[in-house]
């Protein structure tokens, strides 16, 4: 795992540029920093050390040093595609899986993509050609950031590219109601203007100043049927594939089955745990019990209320982006925890959208009611003030297209005109629509799954995930998102999905019969966070209640709104914890990147 930074045809082009980019991302890789340029390419990358610890360095290069490339994450499937390489002619120097990445480009080109299965974001320069080749992986584990304003600009963090000259910082405010409303910014945009992200799933060609993307992976559920033992062989040969390191592995454990049938099945030493004191959040004992019927060791940590807030400021400058999601910072100690013992640990990503992990997904009876009565139903109460049932009424009476917005929203239209001055230019619908397009004939259930894939899975959970990771020099590797698994989980049939009772049903009966001691229909928690609680603190509600009367609140939201929703929440009238928490991380990471770093 490592962070790769370049650029290529930008004014200011000095290599001096490359060691400011890699300083910003030094907690990617701190095993070493190498980088190459010919005068028109600049490639820098910065090395966390798992596989072939001597011989990895990077920038890496061809026999004949016509083409260099750098490189984060993982190759699963390298030695198999090694072998094929050697059969057709080529040499290896070294045992590392990034090396398959320049002998497939002489191989096979632009189609090199096509046969990975890995977690990946990787430029590799051509210097014949004078272009710029990259790739992100299927499902978007691993972050690439790029600006194509004034020649191109690339980084595995936005924090490296506004370290660049030619960048200059500007903020898309027209993106802030979006954040708002999702948690996130649903697009590939950022509140950076002019920084993108690559999206999951594809490669770009820059060359002679023009960029060009292309897709080499299509998202489909196809509604089939797979069995019970075909779901049990998938998971032991994906937990076999990213168990492949030199280094130990650990795991993620919380009380959930994904989690738990990962260590099972990985059966690594040691795992790692973190809790509260408020025992209705707390998982800790349960990862106990798990791991002693295994003889393995669980690490755990209790997270004081104190302990978090204190590194509040410090997680929004790692997320690079403002992520309203309160687990980043829960996850960010587990990582630190995981980060004492081992540099790799594995994570239960991804189960959740591939094989119907939601309760939203469930069926439900008012479903049983004709759509256009329920329809009716919704355009009605949407006119209405906040009432117990409303969102229920609306999600149940609109069509996924016009505006299904995931797992996790925030706002809704009528409270974010209130809250926010900056006018919301993009729908719901607008999105939802664009993500559906050529989903048409898919069942509801797995248009949910789409969408949450594309942007509640990617944008969401392996932002956080790769961040709070990295912040801490960690690599964290999630078996479940595997394209392998994946092209097993998209034949599931609706009813082997989820009812109106149970979710992921088939794969809780892949995990009872291979974790038989375990109780797999124990009651989902997600990595809760007491936030809901620990902000009506006296000391967090003065913070809280400083930063909406600040400067910064003024220029974006009506802060009487804003100290309505707090005092609303403080005094049980409403629960308003997601939104408090959303507005006041945004004004945390406006203040850290366009005040002190100014």
């Amino acid at each position: 795992m490592c962070g790769i930074v370049g650029f290529m045809n930008t004014e200011h082009l000095e290599e001096n540029i490359l060691d400011k980019m890699l300083t910003k991302i030094k907690h990617r890789g701190p095993d070493g920093q190498g980088k190459f340029t010919d005068g028109n390419g600049y490639l820098g990358h910065c090395r966390l050390s798992i596989i072939d610890m001597d011989n990895g360095n990077q920038p890496m290069f061809n026999n004949k040093k016509d083409i260099a490339l750098v490189y984060n994450g993982e190759i699963y499937n390298y030695i198999a595609l090694k072998e094929d390489l050697i059969n057709k002619g080529h040499i290896f120097y070294t045992k590392c899986d990034s090396e398959v990445l320049i002998h497939g480009y002489e191989e096979y080109g632009y189609h090199l993509v096509e046969k990975l299965r890995g977690m990946f974001s990787f430029v590799i320069y051509d210097m014949k050609k004078k272009l710029f080749f990259g790739a992100r992986d299927h499902f978007g584990i691993k972050p690439f950031y790029y600006c194509a304003q004034q020649g191109f600009i690339f980084a595995s963090e936005a924090k490296a590219i506004l370290e660049h000259p030619d960048y200059h910082k500007e903020l898309d405010e027209s993106l802030l109601p979006l954040y708002l409303k999702y948690n996130y910014i649903p697009l590939n945009k950022t509140l950076f203007k002019g920084i993108e992200k690559l999206e999951a799933g594809h490669y770009f060609i820059y060359q002679n100043n023009q960029m060009s993307i292309h897709s080499y992976f299509h998202l489909d559920l196809t509604n089939e049927t797979t069995t019970q033992e075909e779901v049990q062989h998938i998971m032991k040969d994906s937990v076999k594939h990213h168990l492949l390191s030199d280094v130990e592995v650990g795991s993620f454990l919380s009380s959930g089955i994904d989690s738990s049938y990962i260590v099972a099945l990985s059966k690594v030493n040691n795992t790692y745990t973190v809790g509260y004191d408020e025992k209705t959040y707390d998982e800790i004992h349960y990862a106990q019990n798990f791991c002693h019927q295994l003889h393995i060791n669980n690490h755990h940590h209790i997270i004081s209320k104190d302990e978090y807030f204190e590194s509040v400021k410090k997680v929004v400058y790692y997320l690079d982006e403002p992520l309203g999601d309160p687990s980043a910072i829960s996850l960010y100690h587990l990582a630190k925890l995981a980060s004492q013992d081992v540099k790799v640990v594995l994570s239960g990503e991804g189960a959740d959208e591939f094989f119907g992990g939601y309760n939203s997904y469930k069926t439900v009876t008012y479903d049983k009611i004709p759509f256009w009565i329920r329809n009716l139903i919704a355009k009605g109460v949407k006119i209405l003030p906040n009432i117990k049932g409303k969102n229920f009424l609306i999600r149940h009476g609109t069509r996924i297209e016009e505006g299904y917005i995931g797992v996790n929203s925030v706002f809704d239209d009528y409270e974010l005109k209130n809250a926010c001055i900056i006018p919301n230019k993009i729908t719901n619908k607008d999105i939802s629509s664009s993500l559906l397009k050529g989903y048409e004939e898919l069942d509801d259930l797995s248009k949910k799954q789409i969408i949450d894939i594309k942007l509640w899975l990617e944008k969401d959970i392996f932002l956080k995930g790769d961040r709070m990771s990295m912040a801490n020099s960690l690599e964290c590797r999630v078996p479940f998102s595997d394209i392998e698994v994946y092209h097993i989980a998209r034949k599931l049939a609706p009813y082997q999905r989820v009812n109106n009772e149970q979710t992921k049903i088939l794969l809780r009966e892949a995990y009872h019969n291979d974790v038989d001691f375990a109780d797999f229909n124990k009651k989902k928690l997600g990595f809760p966070v007491p936030l809901r609680e620990w902000i009506k603190d006296e000391k967090i509600k003065k913070d809280i209640l400083e930063a909406f009367d600040s400067h910064v609140a003024k220029k974006f939201f009506n802060t009487e709104y804003l100290k309505q929703l707090y005092d609303d929440h403080y005094c049980n009238r409403k629960d308003n914890y997601k939104k408090i928490w959303v507005i006041y991380i945004f004004i945390l990471w406006y203040r850290i990147y366009f005040e002190v770093f100014n």
